[in-house]
């Protein structure tokens, strides 16, 4: 499986980080090694000194697909989740500075937290999600999926122009404002329509 990530789908992180709005979704790949395995602390790598978390509704896919149609992309998939993008910030900044890939911010292993999954009938309107992330107690995101420049399904038929999309693939689908560093002891929790997800211990 991989871990098929959004960049730039919400305006304000775009805003937040000054970068310019992309006509079209962009997509980076975090490899499986990247997912922090269950009831684990997130340990702060040793190669950055910024460390920044980015949560995100997360889609897991359920069968084989390859030029899905926006129309029925919905049928490959039966679950949403909660997760967060850590991105090694100064890592990131020094590597598109020159020109380079910058997996190595993105993609290190823990980088990728993955949530409980919900089934999606549970929810009256995908794209009309509200999720949150708080720090130590304070809510430091808040978004709602209807702000999302590329919604689910968009995202899937246009994910699986390029990749052939397989069970278990999941897709991470953008972080809203407020973006931020996490520092040892940390505490940070996730939740999706008031239900906690996760809750991440940093070290």
């Amino acid at each position: 499986m991989k871990l098929i990530c959004i960049g730039r789908n919400y305006v304000d992180h775009i805003n937040e980080l000054s970068n310019e709005r992309p006509d079209e979704p962009v997509v980076f790949i975090k490899p499986d090694s990247a997912i922090l395995p269950k009831e684990q602390d997130f340990y702060i790598p040793e190669f950055s000194e910024d460390v920044h978390y980015e949560v995100e509704v997360l889609v897991k896919i359920k069968k084989v697909g390859k030029h899905i149609s926006k129309e029925f992309a919905h049928k490959y998939y039966d679950e949403v989740g909660l997760g967060i993008d850590f991105t090694a910030r100064d890592l990131q900044s020094k590597l598109k500075s020159k020109g380079l890939p910058w997996e190595k911010a993105k993609g290190f292993d823990g980088a990728a937290v993955v949530g409980k999954w919900l089934p999606k009938d549970k929810f009256d309107d995908l794209d009309d999600l509200n999720f949150a992330l708080s720090k130590n107690g304070g809510t430091v995101q808040n978004g709602n999926t209807s702000l999302m420049l590329w919604k689910i399904d968009e995202i899937i038929a246009y994910v699986s122009t390029y990749f052939m999309l397989k069970k278990g693939d999941i897709i991470f689908t953008g972080t809203p404002a407020g973006v931020g560093k996490v520092s040892p002891n940390d505490y940070l929790v996730g939740t999706l329509e008031g239900e906690q997800l996760f809750d991440i211990n940093v070290k």
